[in-house]
């Protein structure tokens, strides 16, 4: 299933700790920080919980020429990015939690953007959509006449989910189900709230939006309340109860009910069954802990991908950079255990082909199946540390399968290097890369130099 989501982003910090004190400059709790995790928000979350269900997601996007966009894009591993210039600073949204529970947040690069420009690369994202999730978070890109005019053009053809936003545009009209909460509903109904003209309890605030914004369906909700459904295919406003759950931060549940609106209506359900289903997956994803559950990677240690420079951090985000700049992306891949002057020589040298070198690294429990057991002889967490500590390594992609091939579907390099010892043309991953217009290429075999060679020796010393 083939889901894209259009949207603005923004990068989520959220810093964890315990109060046990107050601060003697003033009467405000002193918050120790024991963990700083961060995240991609916004469209960025919508996309990233798609992809973590096992989905094909392309997120179709803005990205500012900061700091903040890198760090987006290196929490989108697994999503394909497809970006325009924003033209405006990336929100950080920066959350501070004593013992579970909120203190404070603060927001940098939050003022009023332009509206961007879109390019053809992401109008034409949308053509092979399964169904498509429009994350509006107030950004502009949702004005733009463009992209409003692709997505009318969409209508009919695929789902599509609009979750809104107050300071976002309205939806275009048609659109399968637009997903506000109680206080967006309350917004955009404007004065005919204010003045008490509809009951959101009875589903009349709901059938007020539904004609308002000409969508096929309204889907509010309302938190502990559940959700009010109305349809034009309806006869009248349907309640969806929600299942009890302990709440302590509710961020992300819009964003999950959107994602899983799309994925039950692609599917083929039916809207009312669909709607059912996405509030108890919302409830449940709060009843797991929220956000806060989230595998966002921990700035202590990321886990599948790891980088000399913290910029460049996903290996994915760099080649997407890379490519973006016109530059060349090189790639090379082993088990790499027990690093010696062979790997060196040959890493420098394919470095030189091109304008980053990103190491595709065999998991630990991919060079148990391919070496023994006794195999790797150092972690993939050491060796991936040693890799990068060499200054032609620029990222390196752990990946658990005993072959590169799935790694190369992801990275896509433009230059996939051997060893000497190898003849490319029986390489099983040269057809591969080649069929997007890649190259396999060898750099020169260094002799007397392998791993194997050198465990021998020092079980000999040992």
């Amino acid at each position: 299933m083939n889901i894209v989501v259009v949207g603005d982003v923004l990068l989520d910090v959220d810093l964890d700790g315990q109060a046990t004190r107050l601060s003697p400059d003033a009467p405000v709790p002193v918050v120790d920080v024991s963990s700083a995790r961060r995240r991609a928000g916004g469209a960025g979350l919508v996309a990233r919980m798609l992809a973590d269900d096992g989905h094909s997601v392309i997120l179709v996007t803005v990205l500012g020429a900061d700091e903040a966009s890198t760090r987006v894009e290196e929490e989108l591993a697994g999503v394909t990015v497809i970006a325009g210039p924003s033209g405006a600073p990336t929100p950080v949204k920066t959350r501070v939690r004593a013992g579970g529970q909120p203190v404070v947040r603060f927001d940098e690069g939050c003022g009023a953007p332009p509206i961007p420009e879109v390019t053809a690369a992401m109008l034409q994202a949308l053509d092979g959509a399964s169904a498509i999730v429009v994350a509006d978070y107030g950004r502009g890109l949702t004005m733009n006449a463009a992209l409003r005019a692709a997505l009318t053009r969409h209508t009919g053809r695929v789902p599509i989910v609009w979750d809104p936003h107050p300071a976002g545009s309205t939806p275009v009209p048609g659109v399968d189900v637009v997903t506000p909460n109680l206080a967006e509903a309350r917004a955009a109904a404007g004065s005919d709230a204010l003045a008490g003209a509809v009951d959101d309890t009875d589903g009349a605030l709901a059938a007020l939006l539904l004609r308002r914004w000409e969508s096929k369906a309204v889907l509010v909700t309302r938190g502990e309340l559940g959700a009010i459904l109305a349809r034009v295919a309806g006869p009248k406003p349907v309640p969806i109860a929600v299942p009890r759950t302990a709440v302590t931060d509710p961020c992300g549940a819009g964003d999950r009910l959107a994602a899983s609106l799309a994925v039950h209506l692609a599917a083929g359900r039916d809207l009312e069954g669909s709607a059912v289903l996405a509030v108890r997956e919302a409830a449940a994803f709060l009843a797991g802990g929220g956000v806060a559950a989230l595998g966002g990677r921990p700035d202590s240690f990321r886990q599948a991908v790891r980088a000399a420079d913290p910029t460049d951090a996903d290996a994915l985000a760099l080649a997407r950079r890379v490519r973006r700049a016109g530059g060349t992306v090189v790639a090379t891949g082993g088990c790499f255990d027990l690093l010696h002057a062979g790997h060196a020589r040959s890493l420098a040298a394919a470095r030189r082909l091109g304008d980053c070198l990103i190491v595709c690294l065999n998991s630990d429990a991919s060079v148990r199946r391919i070496k023994g057991a006794s195999r790797p002889i150092i972690n993939e967490e050491d060796r991936a540390e040693l890799l990068l500590a060499l200054q032609c390594v620029d990222a390196v992609l752990v990946f658990e399968e005993d072959t590169p091939e799935t790694c190369l579907e992801e990275l896509r390099p433009d230059i996939w290097v051997k060893g000497g010892d190898h003849d490319v043309r029986n390489l099983p991953e040269t057809q591969l890369v080649q069929s997007w217009g890649g190259r396999c290429l060898t750099v020169p075999h260094v002799p007397a130099r392998s791993t194997t060679h050198l465990a021998e020796a020092l079980a000999r010393v040992g």
